[in-house]
């Protein structure tokens, strides 16, 4: 099943997925904020698309608890 992603959408699943192959656990949302540059709220704001779209899954009130459903083939390379 070929999941549709916008590219900025893709960059965020690709992130959480090698940061966690990387580090052995999931990036908090101001790792991504760090890495990305901008500010909490848009960082939050992607995590809930991507949960609500079905691409990523977490215990909302849970530190480091996204994982992401999809497949390695499914997540495009991190640039």
């Amino acid at each position: 099943m070929k999941h549709k992603y916008t590219q900025k959408q893709g960059k965020y699943l690709a992130f959480i997925y090698y940061y966690t192959k990387i580090h052995g656990y999931p990036p908090a949302e101001a790792d991504m904020q760090n890495y990305f540059k901008v500010t909490p709220p848009s960082v939050h704001q992607m995590v809930l698309t991507l949960e609500r779209r079905g691409f990523i899954e977490r215990i909302p009130g849970q530190p480091r608890s996204i994982r992401v459903l999809l497949s390695k083939e499914e997540v495009p390379a991190l640039e």
